[in-house]
């Protein structure tokens, strides 16, 4: 791989990237609040690319014709290309039920409990109902209706819960926090599809078996399957 060839490399991946951070397809990959700092990063790898390609010309001119050397590179960096056929080629679904049942609960107390809006019912996320109902046991979810959206993950006993991925950065440190499911709830439950569950609070709790983590239910009322949210992740918990 010569100096062109690295520039080119570098090129296409600084677009690839760019082209993740202008698109939803960084998603998959990093958490929202990272956007910019991917942009800037294709930003640099493109000048670095440009730069690369600037310095070559001038050291041959400078060398002058028939008194360069050629400097081979070493093959390894050809691996450069692997990234980059990622990026283009495949666009990895997110972390699902699979990865949630195979992951403790990365429920925690929460800091503070803030007050909610008198809306029937009050949408919460995963991780807001969950941090409430089990180490609030309930006091800010007595006699609300609740709508609460994840995707459906089924314990080894058949038990069903409503999962959001948590990001602390990336997708590669996503951890799931679990609600289960029970009341009204629909015959027939495939792994990873998307509810939208309207309920009131339960004081049933469960542990997980994997790290003996809270893990809170909801009484189900109503649910319905909607589609894949724009943002799949929940970052709620580190803001």
């Amino acid at each position: 791989m010569n100096r062109q060839a690295q520039a080119a490399v570098l090129f296409l991946v600084g677009a690839a990237v760019l082209h993740a951070g202008l698109t939803d397809l960084y998603l998959r990959y990093v958490k929202a609040g990272l956007r910019p700092l991917l942009l800037a990063a294709g930003v640099v790898l493109i000048m670095a690319a440009v730069a690369t390609v600037w310095y070559e010309r001038r050291g041959r001119g400078e060398a002058g014709e028939g008194h360069g050397h050629v400097h081979r590179e070493p093959r390894v960096a050809w691996l450069l290309v692997l990234p980059l056929l990622a990026l283009i080629l495949v666009s990895p679904p997110a972390l699902g039920s699979y990865s949630a049942m195979h992951a403790g609960t990365a429920l925690q107390a929460p800091l503070a409990y803030p007050s909610l809006p008198a809306t029937d019912p009050l949408p919460l996320g995963v991780v807001d109902y969950a941090g409430r109902a089990a180490y609030d046991h309930g006091r800010t979810l007595a006699h609300r209706r609740v709508e609460v959206t994840g995707f459906v993950a089924l314990a080894k006993d058949g038990t069903p819960y409503l999962v959001r991925m948590a990001l602390n950065c990336c997708a590669a440190d996503a951890q799931p926090v679990k609600i289960g499911l029970t009341g009204n709830i629909p015959p027939v439950l495939q792994p990873d599809t998307w509810l939208q569950v309207t309920g009131t609070y339960t004081a049933k709790q469960t542990k997980d078996p994997v790290n003996d983590g809270r893990i809170p239910f909801l009484d189900v009322t109503a649910a319905k399957p909607v589609p894949t949210p724009h943002d799949p992740y929940d970052e709620s918990w580190n803001n």
